[in-house]
């Protein structure tokens, strides 16, 4: 007797198909974040690595912090309009990460695998193109506090080393949503050690006393 195969009917090759793509759409943000946990990952490990260069800078040059600007320094110099007397210096000052380089095993220390770049300095007003990611376009994805290395502070003057912010993501939006709130930062702090802070610590950090 000759054995007849039954093939899948078109409302159950429509019922699977609608299965598939549940679950792609429950799995595929599981990746997501799964991949982008992986590559702050890597991002706080360039900053730790960026932060023992640093804290090898500071013993050769009696604890003082590099002499550097970064690329918001250097070109949106406006920033700087209430402090004429260190917004002159910029133009003649080394970038931070040419003044740290010596002192770093890789240069790819200075990417960070989520940089997107951005097209305005974050918190600013000052149009700053930095994309398809800021590391291409100024050789860093991060951006440092400058004041620093303006008013003399070394790692033994600093008033608070573990809440100070020292250097970090160029914008919040690579690690966070673009929103203001969701916003994230991987921060290097004065005492050299690494952390993901929101826009709260982020804040704090900043208005955190030098000396």
């Amino acid at each position: 007797m000759r054995e007849c195969r039954r093939g899948f009917t078109l409302i159950e090759l429509l019922v699977v198909v609608a299965i598939l793509a549940i679950l792609a759409g429950l799995l595929f943000p599981v990746f997501a974040r799964a991949r982008e946990k992986a590559r702050s990952t890597v991002c706080l490990s360039n900053l730790r690595q960026l932060g023992a260069a640093m804290a090898m800078y500071c013993q050769d040059y009696d604890g003082r912090f590099p002499w550097g600007v970064d690329p918001a320094d250097r070109y949106c110099p406006e920033i700087w309009s209430g402090y004429p007397q260190w917004q002159a210096q910029l133009a003649v000052m080394p970038f931070l990460h040419d003044a740290l380089n010596p002192y770093v095993r890789s240069h790819q220390a200075w990417h960070c695998p989520s940089d997107t770049g951005y097209s305005v300095l974050e918190d600013t007003n000052s149009t700053l193109k930095a994309e398809p990611t800021s590391y291409e376009v100024f050789d860093t994805s991060y951006v440092w506090r400058t004041e620093i290395c303006f008013v003399g502070a070394t790692t033994e003057s600093l008033r608070d080393p573990s809440g100070t912010n020292v250097l970090f993501d160029g914008h919040g939006g690579w690690h966070g949503g673009r929103s203001y709130e969701a916003r994230r930062w991987n921060m290097l702090f004065g005492d050299f050690h690494v952390k993901q802070v929101n826009r709260t610590a982020y804040e704090k950090a900043w208005l955190t006393p030098l000396q």
